[in-house]
């Protein structure tokens, strides 16, 4: 390693006592990262489209035709071409993290990609995608928390934190929330920077980065791929996919590909492009920013060509004909001297110098402990969810609710028997759909940060699901109970400390219940709309199935009410404050069973254990579900 490349990257070397996990702070392994021959394609009725005259499904699209490429530690290979070229989908494959059918050869230090290089690939995502409500600082802390190894105390991880924000010039805004569509946060170029933070935390090897610039004014696309040059410097290898470079930012990479409808027409130095197409009989009279006279050659649009303007069938073919002439001279010039460059060429930073520090490629250890990893992921869950889950809108919703409904009941005599078990199913309803449509939202709205998440190795799945289990319980139980304490009492039923402690168990029981629900559907269909939609079907069938409204259900369809939970949280209601020997006024001066009453009748109050039960099995059953449900979910 050269000694520039050394001190460039001592801005980030960070000092480790000991450790057998895959991430090795102290020094940047260097990897050389080689592409052969990619190519990549899916079926056309993947996405909801079909070729005209074709079957569903039968044909097939290349998104990447043969594409070969080479980057070295230090350098920075720019991918360039118009959307749709494949620029993302490259990217996505070099980063281990493209599903589909994939041939070609991708090797790291000519070792296949494994979980141990998984560890050393850093990927920024076009989207910023953060959690809203933690401030920068947070940010990053709790992913070098989930990410640095378990050797590091807290201090030496904050410590990390701190170096990595002075590096990307984040201190201004340490302290302030990143933000989100419903408040303002920070602005987008430090949003950027903070995902590149992320990723700069575990010190890769390998940093991709998928436009980095999208959507920032030129200053601040300067400042960023400034720090990224910078850190390529320090021996990492970094290859980004770009848009629409400017002069600046294009003469700052070191090799560019160049794609046209995912076939390469330039691989090579940034500087020799223009040459290159000169050569070729493709040169401008102009002075041009080299970045857009590549772009137009790859929509087929010729130097000095009137194209640009004009549109119709002559100029779709000649389009056509350019990409085919380009293509054709990529072959002729530049194909076979690459192949050729692959086997004999060699970067500075020899294969030998990542071994001989313990480069471990087929390593699967974590670098954290699962019940570490549990930890920190219910911190943070407590820490971004406590605005959303304790909103004033929301607790004015409960709270306002349960003083109305209190109103209404207010009071009601212990005759009044029918009124009162209207007031347990309203228990049973509100808290057994309330808690349900929360709960759908939880998986369709985290799945892009648990692909991106689970993409990088930060945890178990598992660790993940207990910890956002365990980290609801206190948001999601603490307004339910605020509920019963303040309707219970209004309502008039029995005054007992110990009836009112089991109904508020049995509401809370059902909370759960109702959420794990909620969850299953959630995670099975990952889309908001979807998962609402079946949501409100099955909330609906459970209200007129649940024992109140039609007492004497057909036989052939009596089982649907055994499958709702609001049955069961009704009779257990029911059993709480009855029993079958209680007496009521059923008419001025006299007494009579509440056994025999139709309503409690049509439910029983015996069996009660057995409804316990039941309800065990659907919250294990249907949180089980959930978690296999997650499994599903590609990691892209």
């Amino acid at each position: 390693m050269s000694s520039e490349a050394n001190n460039a990257g001592a801005v980030v070397s960070y000092p480790v006592r000991s450790s057998n996990c895959l991430i090795k702070l102290n020094n940047v392994y260097p990897i050389t990262l080689k592409f052969e021959e990619i190519v990549y394609k899916v079926k056309l009725g993947e996405n909801g489209s079909s070729c005209c005259g074709g079957e569903w499904g039968t044909k097939e699209k290349t998104i990447l035709n043969g594409i070969t490429g080479m980057v070295c530690p230090g350098e920075i290979l720019a991918m360039l071409g118009p959307s749709g070229s494949g620029k993302t989908t490259l990217l996505t494959a070099l980063g281990g993290r493209l599903n589909g059918k994939l041939s070609g050869k991708i090797s790291y230090n000519n070792q296949p990609f494994t979980g141990g290089i998984k560890r050393r690939i850093g990927f920024v995502a076009q989207d910023d995608i953060l959690y809203p409500h933690l401030t920068v600082t947070e940010t990053l802390m709790f992913t070098a928390l989930l990410r640095l190894p378990k050797t590091l105390n807290h201090d030496e991880k904050l410590e990390h934190v701190e170096r990595v924000i002075a590096e990307l010039g984040l201190n201004r805004c340490e302290n302030s929330m990143i933000g989100g569509p419903l408040f303002r946060g920070i602005s987008g170029g430090e949003k950027k920077r903070v995902s590149i933070g992320q990723e700069m935390l575990i010190n890769p090897s390998l940093l991709l980065l998928d436009e980095p610039t999208s959507g920032l004014d030129s200053t601040t696309a300067q400042r960023i791929i400034t720090t990224v040059k910078r850190l390529a410097s320090g021996g990492r290898t970094v290859v980004t996919t770009i848009h629409q470079p400017s002069s600046r930012l294009y003469h700052m990479f070191d090799k560019v590909v160049l794609l046209s409808d995912g076939s390469p027409i330039y691989y090579g130095p940034s500087s020799s492009a223009l040459d290159y197409f000169s050569s070729i009989g493709f040169s401008t009279s102009i002075t041009i920013n080299p970045a857009d006279l590549l772009l137009d050659l790859a929509n087929g649009i010729a130097p000095d060509s009137k194209s640009t303007t004009e549109y119709g069938e002559n100029i779709e073919k000649e389009q056509k004909s350019v990409k085919e002439a380009l293509i054709s001279a990529y072959e002729k010039n530049i194909s076979t001297t690459l192949k050729a460059e692959l086997f004999n060429v060699d970067c500075n930073y020899t294969n030998k110098d990542a071994s001989s520090r313990g480069f471990d490629s087929k390593s699967e250890q974590w670098c954290t402990s699962w019940w570490h990893q549990f930890k920190v992921l219910f911190q943070r869950g407590l820490r971004e969810r406590r605005f959303e889950s304790f909103n004033r809108l929301r607790i004015f919703q409960v709270i306002s609710v349960a003083v109305l409904g209190g109103l209404l009941w207010w009071n009601t005599p212990s005759s009044h028997i029918q009124d009162r078990i209207a007031l347990l199913f309203f228990f049973s309803v509100f808290w057994g759909f309330y808690p349900l449509y929360n709960a759908v939202f939880t998986f369709p709205q985290e799945r892009r940060m648990l692909i991106k998440e689970r993409a990088s190795g930060m945890y178990h799945l598992s660790s993940y699901f207990l910890a956002r289990t365990f980290g609801d319980l206190p948001l999601e139980l603490a307004l339910p109970t605020a509920f019963v304490f303040i309707i219970y009492w209004m309502g008039g039923l029995k005054p007992d400390p110990m009836t009112f402690i089991l109904s508020l168990l049995v509401v809370l029981y059902n909370v759960l219940v109702s959420q794990s629900l909620g969850l299953a559907i959630g995670a099975i269909l990952m889309d908001i709309k979807q998962a609402t939609t079946l949501a409100s079907v099955t909330t609906l069938v459970f209200l007129i199935a649940g024992g109140y409204y039609v007492q004497q259900i057909p036989a052939f369809i009596v089982w649907l009410k055994y499958l709702s939970y609001s049955y069961y949280c009704y009779k257990l209601l029911l059993g709480v404050q009855y029993s079958e020997d209680d007496t009521y006024e059923c008419s001025k001066g006299v007494l009579c069973r509440v056994g025999d009453f139709p309503a409690v009748k049509s439910m029983g109050l015996d069996n009660l254990w057995m409804d316990v039960c039941v309800m065990a099995l659907m919250l294990v059953g249907y949180r089980l579900i959930a978690y296999l449900a997650l499994h599903r979910v590609q990691l892209r």
